[in-house]
């Protein structure tokens, strides 16, 4: 009766372990960029963390916020301007770190002799419609006071077309210009088919932050969940700015498998940093932007203190000992 006893026991205390090692699920938006490598990278680690991330890359920013409405994200590594554009749209996301900053290029077709932004007009440049680069191109024209839009007949045709195209419409001279990513654009610069006009970070929004936005959902009812998300973050962070040897090569093979070369990669990233940290001023400077150029029809402004929460953050950079 002992035995059956002590088996009875030792058999509940092995299925309340095994319930305990069981790693929690994240569900990870991503996009295919360099900048956006920690952020891949906190999938290879994340067992330490007793999480278990998902990952799925999507196109665009704008096109992972159908899914989080859907209830299909939990996470997800944004261009701030498109986590505002679903803000102000009844997304309910928090902004809880930012992961990158720069990682932008303007950059035209090399027999055009384009020297500076005032040399776009009458010219078509392409963009992606709803990323960080929009509202740098924006600010841009808007600061050498040139007009612009999707049709013919403003001093600059904007083309919007999907970060993957742009380099090809750029190379097959279906466009004069493009505001790409990185490491897309120096590709462009690295095979001869554009040359850089200037890194856009001149304007009142200054160098772009992208942005680690988490779910209500996952921030309110999943504390401890979201808590080891940040820890994992800063940790993925903190390991690829230390090696950035570990970094190219987990971008160049994991993220790109082997379609990028390590020139291009280390262009890309003289370009572009990881970071942790954003600031409410940058969320807020980006989405009074967003509403004085037009980009992302916003009827009302969503304001900062609303929807940033970096506490998580900071408590897990007092952990890691980052100031």
């Amino acid at each position: 009766m002992k035995i059956s006893k002590l088996l009875l026991l030792a058999g509940s205390l092995f299925i309340m372990l095994g319930a305990q090692a069981a790693p929690d699920v994240v569900r990870l938006g991503n996009l295919k960029f360099a900048h956006y490598g920690a952020v891949s990278y906190m999938k290879e680690i994340a067992a330490k963390y007793n999480l278990q991330i998902e990952e799925r890359v999507f196109p665009k920013g704008l096109d992972i916020l159908p899914a989080i409405i859907a209830g299909e994200i939990d996470i997800a590594a944004s261009a701030l301007d498109a986590a505002v554009a679903g803000r102000a749209s009844g997304v309910p996301i928090y902004v809880v770190a930012g992961f990158a900053k720069g990682g932008a290029r303007i950059v035209a077709r090399p027999n055009l002799n384009i020297k500076s932004v005032a040399d776009l007009k009458g010219k078509k440049v392409g963009v992606a419609r709803g990323g960080a680069q929009e509202l740098l191109l924006a600010a841009e024209l808007a600061k050498y006071k040139l007009t612009w839009s999707d049709q013919p007949g403003k001093d600059v045709q904007v083309l919007f077309l999907p970060f993957a195209d742009l380099n090809q419409a750029l190379m097959q001279k279906n466009i004069d210009a493009m505001c790409q990513s990185e490491p897309q654009s120096a590709q462009a610069i690295n095979k001869g088919y554009g040359v850089e006009v200037l890194k856009p970070y001149d304007t009142p929004m200054g160098e772009p932050v992208r942005a680690l936005v988490m779910t209500e959902k996952m921030y309110k009812e999943k504390r401890d969940v979201a808590e080891r998300v940040l820890k994992l973050f800063v940790e993925a962070t903190r390991t690829l700015q230390n090696d950035p040897k570990l970094a190219e090569k987990y971008v160049r093979e994991q993220m790109f498998k082997n379609q990028i070369s390590s020139e291009d990669y280390r262009d890309a990233m003289s370009n572009a940093s990881f970071t942790y940290d954003v600031t409410l001023d940058h969320v807020q400077v980006t989405a009074d932007l967003m509403k004085e150029y037009g980009i992302g029809r916003m009827t009302m402004v969503p304001q900062a203190k609303d929807w940033v929460r970096l506490d998580l953050l900071d408590k897990a950079k007092k952990e890691f000992e980052i100031k």
